[in-house]
């Protein structure tokens, strides 16, 4: 008999969580203006909210937070973590900071400049953000078949290479980089394949365009290259990285997801003026460039990260949880963005709420119907998170309307996956009677929908 699958890892320690009633949530969502970002952690049963920076960290990490140098400059811990990034990198030059969009902060507060156009396949909220609010333009490049959720292809994730050789070619001498996202988070958690990140490297060396990677999640990219790509399935993770990120000229990394750190990120490049030119800003927004806003600990901790997940068997024991999610959904019938991805199911809302229109933000309305039914807090990536458009400040409606469900690492058994399928199923089981949804009240000029203020309709 063919023993079944069981995680690669044992549990050691846990936190409680707490049941609550409708009426609890009730007023507590209400209280919350119906965005659960504003919900208090104590009034979530499961939180599916993010997978950044909630993960479980190993014993190896915790071992090493004890070992943390908190000298200010040239602290051991820093030496360490950049010894373990250009290992897993292949870049010489590494900047710490507190996370990915700080990262991003401080490498775009030097290449980014007014008017600029910046394409790139789905940039996720705060890339986005970081590159609007420098009046440039973020243009996304993303292929065509992403849009149908139902379709199933390996590398849905994948650059469009007609549209960013349009977007090159129309643009010359104003795209300072490409973005390239892996996984690409906002069209459902979907991979690029290998082939077309040396396609994407070809043609925007040939229109002399540097490629930035949004890395967050590396690892989880180069374990679909693995697992879904001929020719990969006898490389190492490792191997699979070093060759993605040699296409690219440098790179962003929250490192809360792929490293499994509670806090930190980094920018490592071989480019020495992008480097030169980060660490001006890196100084004045997160700190000496050897600690960049962490402490000794965190950054040891990252280093050990770094070098566990980049392991097949941790990776495959995360990524299967989240195809059980996806095989639970099946199983019930519930449209979700396939194939199931790397660290989230994406449920696509506006086939679940039929009779609620656009205008009244479907995938937010099911985000509140979810957490209604049992405590589950997901979040929606769709037309809030869209923000308007910085000209004409409509909303952007064009892309698709998710809610998304992301898995913490190592955080949640499958029983609690199955808690969630069966909350969601029945919310599904009562789509029908839900016709209205919601209105924004309040919302900040970018980025909207971390603090947007919603009312029920």
């Amino acid at each position: 008999m063919e023993l079944p699958f069981a995680e690669s890892w044992k549990i050691k320690m846990i936190e409680p969580i707490r049941k609550s009633t409708l009426a609890e949530r009730e007023e507590w969502l209400k209280k919350a203006y119906y965005n659960v970002f504003q919900l208090k952690a104590e009034e979530v049963y499961i939180d599916l909210l993010t997978d950044s920076g909630t993960g479980s960290m190993s014993q190896g990490q915790w071992a090493a937070l004890m070992l943390g140098d908190e000298s200010y400059a040239g602290a051991t811990s820093f030496y360490k973590f950049e010894a373990e990034v250009q290992k897993i990198t292949g870049f010489k030059y590494v900047i710490p900071t507190h996370q990915g969009r700080a990262a991003e902060n401080v490498l775009f507060s030097y290449l980014v400049k007014p008017g600029n156009v910046i394409p790139g396949n789905a940039h996720f909220d705060t890339t986005k953000g970081h590159i609007e609010s420098r009046k440039a333009k973020a243009i996304d490049v993303t292929i065509d078949e992403a849009k149908d959720t139902q379709l199933e292809i390996p590398f849905k994730g994948n650059v469009s290479i007609e549209k960013l050789e349009k977007v090159l070619s129309e643009n010359k001498g104003n795209v300072p980089f490409m973005v390239l996202t892996v996984t690409n988070n906002t069209v459902g958690g979907q991979p690029v394949s290998m082939q077309n990140i040396r396609e994407t490297s070809a043609v925007c060396k040939m229109y002399g365009v540097p490629i930035v990677m949004d890395s967050a999640r590396f690892a989880e990219n180069a374990y679909f290259i693995k697992t879904r790509e001929k020719g990969y399935e006898n490389k190492t993770i490792k191997e699979i990285a070093l060759e993605m990120f040699s296409y690219v000229d440098g790179m962003t990394m929250s490192a809360k997801k792929d490293a499994i750190v509670n806090m930190g990120g980094f920018i490592a490049t071989n480019d020495k003026d992008w480097y030169e030119g980060a660490k001006m800003f890196c100084i004045p927004f997160e700190g000496y460039i050897t600690y960049g806003g962490l402490n000794g600990r965190d950054l040891n901790a990252l280093a050990v990260g770094l070098e566990e997940n980049t392991e097949f068997d941790m990776l495959d024991t995360r990524i299967r949880q989240v195809k059980h999610l996806a095989d639970k959904l099946d199983e019930y019938g519930i449209p979700y963005q396939r194939p199931a991805g790397g660290h989230a199911i994406f449920v696509d809302a506006d086939k679940v709420l039929i009779n609620v229109p656009k205008e009244e933000f479907p995938a937010q309305t099911l985000t509140c119907e979810l957490y209604l039914e049992a405590g589950v807090r997901a979040c929606e990536i769709g037309y809030i998170l869209a923000d308007r458009d910085p000209v004409t400040r409509q909303n952007r409606f064009g892309g698709l309307d998710l809610l998304r469900m992301a898995i913490p690492r190592r955080v949640y058994t499958d029983n609690h996956i199955d808690v969630i399928a069966a909350a969601l199923k029945n919310v599904y089981d009562r789509r029908d009677s839900i016709t209205r949804g919601v209105a924004i009240e309040w919302e900040a000029p970018i980025m909207r929908h971390f603090t947007v203020k919603l009312k029920r309709l």
